[in-house]
């Protein structure tokens, strides 16, 4: 199982990102896939989840009302829509196999992650 992360970067406070993750060597449909991120100095926060078969999308209050999960299983891959991004939306973001709320590290497949700083 491969999950790789891209689309981060640096952004203004308000400014949007679109996070990418590619799945391989997976049966990419069934399985729940989330994101989870790491503000520096922090613990792991979930962030969001759509789940396999239904579709069904979850969100942390945090980010709830900006940020949307998608996926597409032709290409899989899960994407994280960021709009209206905040200083405290600074984070390594990761992709990972899980479902809501689930951010051990020792569970399910997780990518590398990729770094968003939200800074003016």
């Amino acid at each position: 199982v491969q999950l790789v992360e891209s689309g981060g970067g640096l952004v203004q406070p308000g400014g949007s990102l679109r996070l990418s993750c590619v799945a391989s060597q997976f049966t990419f449909s069934m399985y729940s896939m989330s994101w989870v991120r790491q503000a520096p100095g922090k613990g792991l926060e979930w962030v969001s989840s759509i789940i396999s078969a239904v579709g069904n999308k979850y969100y942390a209050d945090s980010v709830k009302g900006r940020f949307t999960i998608s996926r597409d299983t032709v290409k899989n891959t899960v994407y994280l829509q960021m709009n209206s991004l905040k200083s405290e939306d600074t984070a390594l973001y990761y992709c990972t196999t899980n479902g809501p709320r689930i951010v051990r590290r020792d569970l399910g497949y997780w990518g590398q992650g990729t770094q968003v700083t939200v800074s003016s």
